[in-house]
């Protein structure tokens, strides 16, 4: 699926209620998931110590922390959408997000993302963004939730 390109508020508008695309599979690998940890000061043994997670982790390996999972959807959201003649781009909220299953280190996911709800408050266009992150080979996603983004066009 090919990036969408939308250049005012009303194509945006046009696309209620349907998929806006799929993301590429990004890697999640034990060098993020560390540079994560390090970034946070988040360093529990199931995220950084591999030896130990294979040693007592259920999951037999590292796995990603949640929040690194949820701070990857600005960057794959990007590679679905491209919103022009907007002077500003702000992360509004997150609604019924929910931690479906754990990303194991090494294990790819992407985005997929739909638009849920749109508006126009005073010239400002809050877009509210339905959103899966699959984990390639998965069933269960590894998170899924509404992402609110406030949008002023120019």
């Amino acid at each position: 699926m090919a990036k969408l390109i939308v250049n005012s508020y009303d194509e945006f508008a046009s696309h209620l209620g349907q998929v806006i695309g799929e993301s590429e599979w990004l890697e999640v690998s034990q060098e993020r998931i560390n540079l994560f940890a390090d970034a946070t000061l988040d360093h529990q043994w199931i995220h950084v110590d591999k030896e130990r997670a294979a040693a007592e982790s259920p999951y037999k390996t590292t796995i990603a922390h949640g929040y690194l999972t949820l701070s990857l959807l600005p960057h794959l959201w990007q590679e679905i959408i491209q919103v022009n003649n907007v002077k500003m781009l702000v992360n509004y909220g997150m609604d019924q997000m929910k931690f479906g299953q754990p990303v194991l280190s090494g294990q790819r996911v992407r985005l997929t993302a739909s638009l849920h709800e749109i508006s126009n408050i005073r010239g400002i266009c809050k877009a509210q963004i339905k959103f899966k992150l699959e984990i390639e080979g998965q069933r269960k996603q590894a998170l899924e939730g509404l992402a609110t983004f406030l949008y002023y066009f120019e």
